[in-house]
């Protein structure tokens, strides 16, 4: 068997979530080491903060971005997908940009460029590609959207990294990715929820779209005046919050799998509701409250339920989470007590919370990558190719 058609490369989620619980372990215990002084800052050309940032969204968060669009968009248009060299072509881009992100410092300017951008770059150009060139058969068509979430992308990633533009960066990262789980979270607990049990749940396509619009406007936040996007934060979450009780939480938090969908999404409004009344209610926050609401209770507890689902799925096994599945979900609803809620309540213990934090992402992401990147280098149980 030749490397290129080895069942790794046979679609995206195979290599990426792969190097997605491979960052999950490693990315935020690094950090923690890195924040309490026991390993020194990365040799980049830019603060470590600037780096942790952009490592958790443009590695770990654009690992599991990437492989779920590869994914979803060759169904989406009913097309083969890329794979073989392609992915490799990506996979080793991923791979690159991260040494490049931490040792990458003393490289030529123009070597560190390309090693820094060519990863998305790619990625965005052939998502864009297969979106563009099959609309016609596209089976979603407010796919739209990420004709300009994608691109979007790139200017996020590049803000972030000047000194002076860092917190427009990384505010607009956020708005991205929060839009990119807005419309996911909207399609995927339709059939959850139907599968589950059985139940239907509120599919307005007015508020629907309004939630995605104000979504998408949220993206350039860091160009409008303060006061607007607090209202249209407001705005968002209230939207949100309404369509929430028309999508019977109190069925899905009977089952872990489903309930922690409904925390990432119950997350998304309580980082919206701190954005749009931090500069109207004067309470002092320890630590990023806000930003970590998200990485942490969208990000970190929506992905390894996400992970799960699709490695099971799309290798031809049944979907379904046993004891060790439901316990990394548990795992994660502990990482984000420790980020988010314990630092506020015992403050002078914050660098362990960030440590305890670390060391579940370190617990999940490694239980997830020996159950399932074998998984994920075999060839489906049923017999299909891909």
């Amino acid at each position: 068997m030749r490397f290129s058609t080895h069942p790794l490369w046979l679609v995206g989620f195979r290599p990426f979530f792969t190097l997605a619980c491979l960052a999950g372990m490693t990315l935020p215990i690094v950090w923690a080491l890195i924040f309490g002084g026991q390993l020194p800052a990365p040799a980049a050309p830019f603060s470590a903060i600037q780096w942790h940032a952009h490592e958790m969204f443009f590695g770990f968060g654009w690992a599991v971005l990437g492989g779920f669009l590869l994914t979803s968009t060759k169904n989406w248009v009913n097309i083969r997908g890329y794979h073989g060299p392609a992915l490799m072509l990506l996979a080793g881009a991923w791979v690159v940009e991260r040494l490049g992100m931490s040792f990458g410092g003393t490289w030529p300017r123009p070597l560190f460029l390309l090693s820094n951008n060519l990863f998305l770059g790619s990625m965005v150009a052939m998502l864009m590609w297969t979106l563009i060139r099959y609309r016609s058969q596209d089976s979603y068509r407010d796919n739209a959207f990420f004709l300009v979430l994608l691109p979007a992308f790139i200017v996020a990633k590049t803000l972030m990294l000047t000194g002076e533009e860092f917190a427009a960066g990384y505010g607009m990262a956020i708005a991205l990715f929060r839009l990119a789980f807005l419309v996911m979270l909207e399609r995927t607990l339709t059939g959850f929820m139907k599968a589950a049990f059985a139940a239907q749940i509120l599919r307005h396509p007015q508020l629907d779209m309004a939630i995605k619009a104000l979504g998408l406007l949220l993206v350039i936040e860091f160009a409008l005046p303060r006061p607007l996007t607090a209202a249209l934060s407001l705005l968002l979450a209230v939207l949100l919050t309404i369509r929430f009780f028309y999508w019977k939480p109190q069925l899905a938090f009977r089952r872990i799998d489903i309930g922690i969908m409904y925390v990432g999404y119950l997350c998304i409004v309580g980082q919206l509701l701190i954005e749009a009344l931090g500069h109207v209610v004067n309470f002092v926050w320890v630590g990023s409250v806000s930003v970590h609401l998200f990485t942490f209770g969208t990000m970190g507890a929506v992905i390894p339920a996400m992970i799960i689902r699709i490695s099971k799925g799309h290798t031809g096994r049944k979907v379904v989470f046993d004891g060790l599945d439901r316990a990394v979900l548990y795992i994660m609803l502990l990482a984000l007590t420790a980020r988010v809620l314990l630092p506020q309540i015992l403050p002078g213990a914050y660098l362990g919370w960030i440590h305890l934090a670390a060391i579940c992402w370190l617990a999940t992401f490694g239980i997830l990558a020996v159950r399932y990147i074998p998984m994920l280098m075999q060839p489906r149980i049923d017999g299909r190719e891909h």
